[in-house]
């Protein structure tokens, strides 16, 4: 029993510093950003003593919805886009063997190595109308003259792909890497054609991976802020330019807590979702044993 009990201490131990690290970095801050959303604002751009529902009638304004909508469909679009093209890439780098796996795991990570903000800058000038991009598809006629590659939603989803897609790549590689292929081959022995043994045997064989890279890219693209300021434009706008100015132009804090506080749920929802969709999965097991 001692030997329990001084287990659970040791436990409690290693575990103390991550929840100090969870509780003084993520909890106690949001639990802020929601009590601000209900104070009232001061002229320094601080909040006033006492209580009030004021902000949250204000979020009501009519431009929001159009500004939710785009930032809730370019994240899910930047999603779907960024595992359509992980699930084969980590399929690939998986199957590689020896130094071509190092290689190409080398290539996935390589972006990293520069700035964001240089990364988002690097093509802005390629999308830009003197850019080569817009000039050879002006030369192939793909686009006219006149057609603008920047400062819309379309620019703002191919950035986020570029730079959330290696956030999709690493887990979905991570769960490939554990899977065994033995069981692909087995269907295929069995009758089962590649494409059959992809979707029903890997798919569901590296689902966490590919959970992970759901959040992992659905999460930070929900918050973009400097990928549509910098090639988005007006038309581009998510929520995330909006809290922005609310804090630095408008010096409106709890109009902005409000803001976050509606980013903060809308980033806890679906991963509350995703947490009993796996606990449901972790229990089927023990249904159908008891049946």
């Amino acid at each position: 029993m001692a030997k329990v009990n001084s287990k659970k201490t040791n436990e409690w131990l290693l575990t103390l510093p991550s929840l100090v690290w969870l509780f003084v970095l993520f909890l106690l801050p949001t639990v802020m950003i929601f009590a601000i959303a209900f104070k009232p604002p001061d002229m320094y751009g601080g909040f006033a003593s006492g209580w009030t529902l004021n902000t949250l009638k204000d979020l009501a304004q009519p431009s929001y919805p159009i500004i939710i909508w785009r930032t809730i469909y370019l994240s899910l679009i930047t999603t779907i886009l960024c595992i359509l093209l992980a699930v084969p890439a980590g399929y690939c780098i998986a199957r590689l063997k020896g130094k071509w796996r190092q290689i190409f795991l080398l290539l996935v990570v390589l972006p990293f190595w520069t700035s964001f903000l240089v990364r988002i800058f690097a093509w802005k000038v390629l999308l830009h109308p003197d850019g080569i991009i817009k000039k050879s598809l002006v030369f192939l006629h793909v686009i006219g003259p006149d057609t603008s590659l920047l400062y819309n939603a379309g620019a703002v989803l191919l950035v986020m792909v570029n730079n959330f897609l290696p956030f999709a790549i690493l887990p979905i590689y991570a769960a490939a890497a554990k899977f065994d292929f033995r069981l692909v081959e087995a269907a295929q022995d069995l009758g089962a054609h590649r494409f059959q043994s992809f979707m029903k045997v890997f798919i569901p064989g590296i689902w966490r991976g590919i959970v992970t890279a759901i959040l992992m890219v659905f999460i930070p693209a929900l918050g973009s802020y400097i990928i549509p300021d910098i090639v988005g434009g007006t038309s581009g706008e998510m929520i995330g330019n909006k809290i922005a100015q609310r804090v630095f132009t408008d010096r409106n804090l709890p109009h902005a807590s409000g803001l976050s506080a509606f980013l903060t749920l809308a980033v806890l929802v679906p991963m509350i979702i995703v947490l009993i969709m796996q606990n449901r999965k972790k229990a089927a097991p023990i249904f159908e044993e008891e049946a």
